[in-house]
């Protein structure tokens, strides 16, 4: 749940009793991973034990129908198990071709580059996964994209 909150995009950090109202929320959910080398959640272990979560709706048949024929169409279907190759891709003169999508020019690379650079928003090194603007905020006064 800390984790949903963070990818959420809520830049306050949470508060002590965020964190416990989350944490008490988890324990009754049994959604905490369980001692062990197993890496499953106590629900997965012991699902008796706690609420089952609602069931998520699937697909109709009718749409499961409606992508296979599209796959099929456009030969976007396993070929075999040994080579793992789409049949698009073992005969490509057999299926309609996929549109290319028009990459960036040079010109626009250059100035994502600069705005990057003046902004500090490149990372600073492999080991903190930090940006540059993050370890060095008094060097950077232009607003990054991460920072707004």
């Amino acid at each position: 749940a800390a984790g949903q909150a963070m990818a959420a995009g809520n830049s306050a950090p949470a508060t002590r009793a965020q964190v416990r109202a989350e944490l008490v929320q988890a324990q009754l959910s049994g959604d905490i991973v369980a001692n062990g080398e197993s890496g499953l959640k106590l629900n997965q272990l012991f699902p008796g034990n706690y609420p089952s979560k609602p069931a998520t709706q699937g697909k109709t048949r009718a749409q499961v129908y409606a992508e296979l024929v599209q796959a099929q169409l456009s030969g976007d279907i396993v070929a075999n198990s040994e080579s793992g190759l789409k049949l698009n891709q073992l005969f490509p003169g057999n299926y309609p071709q996929k549109p290319v999508v028009q990459g960036k020019t040079r010109a626009q690379v250059n100035a994502e580059l600069v705005k990057a650079q003046l902004s500090g928003d490149i990372l600073a090194n492999s080991e903190s996964g930090l940006m540059l603007n993050q370890l060095f905020p008094g060097n950077y006064p232009l607003k990054s994209a991460t920072q707004l």
